[in-house]
């Protein structure tokens, strides 16, 4: 079955009792018994619903994987797995990454003796130099937040099975179009479910989604245990945004190139970071390693200051200044007091985060509009 075929019909099947087309939203916390535990598959919702099962299928589906858990929360997946962990174990992550996980790694885990390095991962003998005997995972994020750099999948995850290292990737920002860690070689696969799989900025989610039975097993533990599930109305506007994941992420792509094309030769624009420039560092890996470059873009101005990124931030009018990305419409923020606000200005300032970089996610409207957009932003500055 084929990706666009996918998105419509895994783990989709019509209703048993209707035949409804669509999965029903069943909205219930609990479920009848014929026997003490004897039941139809779900005996509390914490523990399960069916609309989360279609959902977890879905994305499983998807990814290639076989398990999937679904999560009320990007962060709440990514906790999942930290979980899986204990005190003294160690783990290495790009020091170019969301600011939510870098809060959670040293402000909830590191407290309870895990230990993080923070390292280039587009070096991978940086890698090699951060492993110790206790590590124990690897987290990737590719392509990165904010930075748009590009880390090799596949060279990570060869050097992490010769050291029996488990690696997890975080593939929010390509979506499971563009890219598919799990055939490079990662165990597992992180989503926020917010972004592009939701891609109407109207539902919060996350999963986590392998092909290591034992793992999923430790992961569906916490869900039972902790209790960080999506609602059955989350689920379901999750499932009713993948229908049109390719359409929507394509169109977005498309503009995000002709904005690139803009930006590129535009005597205000200084640093402009984007996968597909033939000048982008990890250009060449992610054409071999992903299906197109996507629709995320971050660039400063010549004019390299916080208060002008302020400003012609604020005077734009298709692109919304507000966080989150991977919605049908255009997303325009400042990484550093926004989404990665929680990391040290100067860890930001060590892996490149400069306080005048400026990110925009490109939705799907009409490219010429956004670009006369920024056209008309670019005069306030």
């Amino acid at each position: 079955m084929r990706f666009n075929t996918k998105t419509i019909h895994v783990g989709q099947a019509p209703e048993e009792t209707s035949g409804a087309v669509m999965p029903p939203i069943f909205q219930t916390s609990t479920y009848v018994q014929s026997a003490p535990n004897v039941h139809k598959g779900h005996d509390y919702a914490r523990v399960s619903n069916p609309t989360r099962s279609a959902l977890e299928a879905m994305l499983a589906g998807l990814e290639d994987g076989k398990y999937c858990a679904a999560f009320g929360s990007g962060c709440a997946a990514m906790d999942a797995v930290m979980k899986t962990l204990r005190p003294g174990d160690h783990v290495i992550a790009s020091n170019d990454l969301y600011g939510g996980s870098y809060r959670l790694f040293t402000q909830v885990f590191e407290p309870f003796g895990i230990s993080y390095s923070f390292v280039d991962m587009t070096n991978p003998e940086l890698i090699k130099e951060a492993t110790t005997e206790n590590t124990r995972l690897i987290w990737i994020e590719t392509p990165t937040n904010p930075l748009l750099n590009i880390v090799d999948v596949q060279a990570i995850t060869t050097f992490a099975r010769e050291k029996n290292i488990f690696t997890v990737v975080d593939n929010t920002f390509a979506s499971p179009y563009l890219q598919q860690p799990l055939a490079l070689g990662a165990d597992a696969v992180v989503h926020s479910t917010t972004k592009y799989l939701g891609g109407h900025s109207d539902v919060v989610g996350g999963a986590v989604i392998t092909n290591d039975e034992a793992f999923h097993e430790k992961i569906t533990f916490q869900i039972k245990t902790t209790g960080a599930v999506p609602g059955p109305m989350d689920c379901y506007l999750v499932l009713r945004g993948i229908k049109t994941l390719a359409l929507r992420v394509r169109e977005a792509t498309e503009n995000a190139k002709k904005i690139v094309e803009f930006l590129k030769d535009h005597p205000k624009v200084g640093d402009l970071k984007y996968p597909g420039l033939e000048n982008h560092p990890g250009h060449e890996i992610a054409k071999r390693q992903m299906n197109d470059f996507g629709a995320m873009i971050s660039f400063s101005l010549k004019q390299d200051t916080q208060e002008s990124a302020a400003t012609f931030m604020s005077n734009t009018k298709f692109f919304t200044l507000a966080e989150s990305l991977g919605g049908v419409e255009s997303l325009i923020s400042h990484p550093a007091s926004m989404t990665h606000g929680s990391i040290p200005k100067e860890v930001r300032e060590a892996a490149g985060l400069k306080d005048s970089l400026i990110r925009i996610s490109v939705g799907i409207e009409d490219a010429d509009d956004l670009i006369e957009d920024l056209e008309s932003a670019f005069l306030t500055v």
